[in-house]
């Protein structure tokens, strides 16, 4: 299976990275992803990062994809709220 690394709508990346870095409470999406591998104890670094292994690179894509999801249907929820 094909994997993008860009979203759907290229209009939306600022907003996905404003959203990623405000989950994480950092400066940058750049930054969260770091933050997020801080975390979970995962070595990545700037740059080239071919020695990490597929379970620690969906550690910290699934810390932060497993985020934003939960924050973007909570905000779904309240706008479903707001129209009742």
């Amino acid at each position: 299976m094909a994997r993008r690394r860009r979203p759907l709508v290229p209009e939306a990346r600022s907003g996905l990275d404003e959203l990623k870095s405000k989950l994480m409470g950092t400066q940058t999406g750049e930054e969260a992803k770091y933050e997020a591998a801080k975390e979970v104890g995962v070595p990545l670094q700037k740059g080239y990062n071919g020695r990490l292994t597929s379970v620690e690179a969906g550690q910290v894509g699934g810390r932060l994809g497993g985020s934003m999801v939960k924050e973007l249907v909570r905000l779904a929820q309240e706008e479903l709220k707001k129209k009742e």
